[in-house]
């Protein structure tokens, strides 16, 4: 077992009590990973195959220049919990945030990781600074370019977990003071093209989701800025349930009025959800809401350059080129 299972006293009690997922569960859960990824329900078998697997995926997650929020989003999957996710369903080898070890213990924990016969998938969680050679982004002494080269450069897949990862987040954003960029930017002269994991967090489905693809079916198809188009092939306006308000033109004048408890569109309060391609109308966070349905417009997290191009946020603003 890795560091990275040993959690907390908690989630191993949960486990030692026999808290791991029913047969049930377990392929509740196959059949919405499946449906997230646009298939039809009958591939759930195929997904429960692939990560019931002797040989599952190990996954090494490194952090950058980030807020840890997507990895916050993973801690707070319900369906399946943590534990179970990266002890029944993935190989989470290192992971800096939630693994026991720390300083050598860790190093070593990455260099062991990085010699499984199997290979492994490596997982980047935040922007990388470039600035003077990197220094402004370091882990253990070592630039979080160097290091992100070494371990990108040695895995099966890379997968760019959210929007900074993607590209460059809130670090990127002006004036920019230590040159972050995505992993893509980082890593381009080794000809790395990570998957984009889009999203300020991205939902854990569309994270699962990838990599039983890498599984199942090899490199997912992508769009003209690296994310996976079966989670981000629609806009969040082309799914929403208040949809068919705009369409009427009715929008909400203030978020205290009745009109927008009773589900009129949010567009005119700052929505940018017409500009923004995600799933989170149709896949939800842990199945169960998303910030419209809570009465909170879309801030178009998964777009590139959201920060700079689409605030401020909660206001009428036009995407640059727009027309009224």
């Amino acid at each position: 077992m890795s560091s990275c299972t040993r959690i907390s006293a908690k989630l191993l009690e949960r486990q030692l009590d026999g808290g791991r997922m029913s047969r049930r569960d377990f392929m509740k859960f196959c059949g919405i990973v499946a449906a997230a990824m646009g298939m039809e329900a009958s591939f759930g078998a195929t997904v429960a195959q692939a990560l019931e697997s002797k040989k599952r995926p190990s996954v090494i997650y490194m952090h950058g220049a980030e807020c840890t929020g997507c990895t916050e989003a993973l801690l707070r999957s319900v369906d399946p919990y943590i534990d179970v996710l990266i002890m029944e369903i993935i190989s989470l080898d290192y992971s800096e945030t939630i693994m026991a070890a720390a300083g050598h213990a860790s190093h070593l924990a990455l260099e062991k990781a990085m010699k499984n016969p199997e290979g492994y998938v490596c997982t980047i969680e935040g922007a990388i600074p470039m600035r003077q050679g990197g220094v402004y982004g370091q882990v253990g002494g070592e630039t979080m370019l160097s290091l992100f080269a070494r371990v990108a450069g040695g895995a099966k897949a890379v997968i760019a977990m959210g929007s900074c990862a993607c590209y460059g987040g809130i670090q990127a954003a002006e004036p920019n003071p230590s040159g972050a960029v995505g992993v893509g930017e980082a890593l381009a002269a080794m000809g790395i093209k990570p998957i984009n994991i889009a999203g300020c967090p991205p939902n854990p489905i569309n994270y699962i989701g990838t990599v039983v693809h890498l599984l199942t079916k090899g490199m997912p198809v992508l769009d003209t800025v690296g994310r996976p188009k079966m989670f981000f092939g629609n806009t969040v306006h082309d799914k929403c349930e208040r949809r068919k308000h705009f369409d009427a033109g009715e929008f909400a004048p203030s978020f205290e009025s009745q009109q927008a408890r009773d589900g009129w569109c949010l567009h005119l309060l700052g929505c940018r959800g017409p500009y923004t391609y995600n799933n989170c109308p149709t896949a939800q966070f842990n199945q169960t809401n998303w910030p419209v349905r809570a009465g909170a417009p879309c801030i178009g997290c998964s777009e590139p350059g959201f920060w700079d191009l689409l605030a401020p946020f909660n206001r009428d603003v036009r995407m640059k080129g727009e027309k009224a």
